[in-house]
This record gives C-alpha cells, sequence and structure tokens, in this order.
C-alpha cells in the first residue's frame, strides 16, 4: 500500500500525521510506504490534488476529500473524533482508511484537560490544540450548562451579559447559587470575571471592546474574542448571517468578513488567519486571544509572524478558519 504525504514546505502537521499514521499501522500485518512530495505554489498543488496540507494520498486517492475542497497551497484542517477539529485525521479515521479494524481504545486523546492553546506534545499543532480546549470546555453540569446558555443568549440578543438577577432565577431552577456557579464556570475558562466578579467575557462574546466587530442579523452588535470565535457565531446561531469588522494587525487595513454558517467572504478576498498562542499556561483570553487574527493576505501574515518568533502558529485560509470557528462554536447552543 502507497502513501504519499503533499505538503508545502516545514508544514507544521505533518510530523503529527506520520505519528498517527504509525499508531494507525502499529501491530498490523500491513505493507506500507510512505513518500512525501514537497509543493509551494498553486499550479503544484492543482496538478497533484493537494487541497491543504497536508494531504495524504492512499493508493493515489484522497480518503478525506470533502465536496467542495479546492487545491491549494494553505493549511488543512480535519474533523476531529469528538467534533472538534484537528490538523491531521485522527487514528481512528485513519484506520477506517486504510480498511484496518477499528482499535478497542483511542490513544490520542488527553488524559485530562489541555490549556489553551498549549500543545500536549511538541509535535501538535496550534490548531489541534485550540480545537481539544475547546471541547473540554463546554460544561457538562445541568446548571453550569443552563448559565453559560443563558449568558450566551443574552450577549447575541442584547450584546451584553444578563443582568444577575437573571442569572439568579436560572441558579434557582436548580437550588444552586449563581456566583459558584459562575466562579466554576470562571475556573474552567468557560468564562472570564473581572476583578469585580462581574461577567468579562464569555467566548466567543467579549463585553468590552476588541478588534473584532460582529453585526448580527437581526441581533446585537458585539465583539468577539477574537478571528476565529468572530467566524464561529454564526454556526452558534444556527446559520445566522454577521458581518465582521476588522482589520490587519500589522498594517491597520479595514477587512470586513461575512458569514453563514461555514460559509464566509471577505473583502478584500484575500483575508486568511493567523492561528497561534504564546508557549504559556493560562486561560484562552490571555495566551490565545491576541494572536487569532485576520490579515489581508498570506504574505502579511507571515511577515508578522517571521517578525513575532514568541508566538507559534499557521496561517490558514479563509474557508478552513471558517470551519474551524463552526466546528468549535456550533454545538455550543445544542448541547
Amino acid at each position: 500500500m502507497k502513501l504519499e504525504i503533499l505538503q508545502v514546505p516545514e508544514c507544521p502537521n505533518v510530523v503529527l500525521l506520520e505519528r498517527r499514521i504509525a499508531e494507525a499501522v502499529a501491530g498490523e500485518h500491513i505493507d506500507v510506504a510512505i513518500t512525501h512530495r514537497v509543493l509551494d505554489d498553486q499550479a503544484a498543488a492543482t496538478e497533484a490534488g493537494m487541497t491543504g496540507s497536508p494531504t495524504l494520498l492512499i493508493d493515489g486517492q484522497d480518503p478525506f476529500a470533502e465536496p467542495g475542497s479546492v487545491p491549494s497551497v494553505s493549511c488543512r484542517l480535519y474533523r476531529s473524533d469528538v467534533g472538534g477539529i484537528d490538523g491531521a485525521p485522527s487514528v481512528a479515521a485513519l484506520r477506517a482508511a486504510l480498511n484496518l479494524a477499528p482499535a478497542d481504545q483511542s490513544t490520542e486523546m488527553p488524559a485530562g484537560p489541555v490549556d489553551c492553546c498549549a500543545p500536549a506534545t511538541g509535535d501538535e499543532s496550534p490548531v489541534a490544540a485550540l480545537g481539544a480546549w475547546r471541547g473540554a470546555a463546554q460544561p457538562a453540569d445541568p446548571a453550569e450548562k443552563a448559565i453559560h446558555h443563558a449568558i450566551l443568549r443574552a450577549f447575541a440578543t442584547r450584546g451584553g451579559p444578563p443582568p444577575i438577577t437573571e442569572i439568579d432565577a436560572v441558579a434557582a431552577e436548580f437550588d444552586s447559587s449563581a456566583q459558584q456557579i459562575l466562579d466554576r464556570l470562571h475556573a474552567s475558562d468557560v468564562i472570564r470575571l473581572d476583578r469585580s466578579g462581574r461577567i468579562a467575557s464569555v467566548y466567543p462574546f467579549s463585553a468590552t471592546p476588541t478588534a473584532h466587530t460582529v453585526q448580527i442579523a437581526d441581533g446585537a452588535r458585539v465583539y468577539a474574542m477574537c478571528a476565529i470565535d468572530a467566524l464561529g457565531m454564526s454556526a452558534m446561531l444556527g446559520g445566522s448571517e454577521v458581518v465582521i469588522d476588522s482589520a490587519d494587525v500589522s498594517t491597520g487595513e479595514h477587512i470586513t468578513v461575512s458569514v453563514r454558517g461555514e460559509e464566509s467572504t471577505a473583502d478584500p478576498a484575500t483575508t486568511v488567519v493567523f492561528i497561534g498562542a504564546q508557549s504559556a499556561q493560562g486561560p484562552s483570553a490571555d495566551t490565545c486571544c491576541n494572536y487569532l487574527n485576520f490579515f489581508t493576505d498570506r504574505p502579511a501574515a507571515e511577515a508578522w509572524s517571521a517578525s513575532n518568533p514568541h508566538v507559534g502558529g499557521i496561517v490558514v485560509d479563509l474557508a478552513d478558519a471558517t470551519r474551524c470557528g463552526a466546528a468549535i462554536f456550533g454545538p455550543l447552543l445544542n448541547t
């Protein structure tokens, strides 16, 4: 069986893909030969059928191809087994593509909570870490979930957090203390409280101005914590159209993005997103949000990244960034 990895130069997710292939075939009587083809321009990507890096071909076919995907030299994102996004197919998905029986247990899931954007291992990308953290930061407790939903809906309809009286009323339905629930949500980084105990943010919304302003159709004008949060709002709100006003952080040039579900268009059309983070532990608001930004084009984003080596990250096309946001925030009000 021939496996070929199509990639851009120095793709950060190739090592992750190689490791998962090794895990997928471990202990199996299967002869696998892996080769690499490095592509650095659009024409080469089109000829090879690379719809983002890395693309895995198994005997010349892409088993993970999605309808509507087009060849590109951008980073490619994959859906994870738990509904998030990742920089490579999961071990389970690879085993299925290789026609291997499902493994008894997956070995790729983290053993505990993942700090935002701090990769669990050195070869995971910021995209994978962001998806893992967001998946872990959704409350399971019924009272916490009810208050979380109430806060999200208040931002979407009124542009800010609900008054404490409304939160008290929801908490009372569960014979719980509103403040204790808010404190737990803060501790698990589902929301952020300011020093006075007031709600400062609930991902994807901020109670104070940010670089990303979002107008929700038939809803409020709100601030998003970051570019990915802004792009995920439409999916979270059932596909309602949102219009994002932002700017290239390196030049200040204005950027407008319209989003419906997982579809987006931008002005300028070359807009991309940098997904990055500092190598530090802590809440998303402190370690990630300042480094998830729009840029007018790939060269601008790459130049900013080169001048800020302390911020690890990757540049992704707007379409992939929109799918990333939708995967993270789409389920929030449906679970």
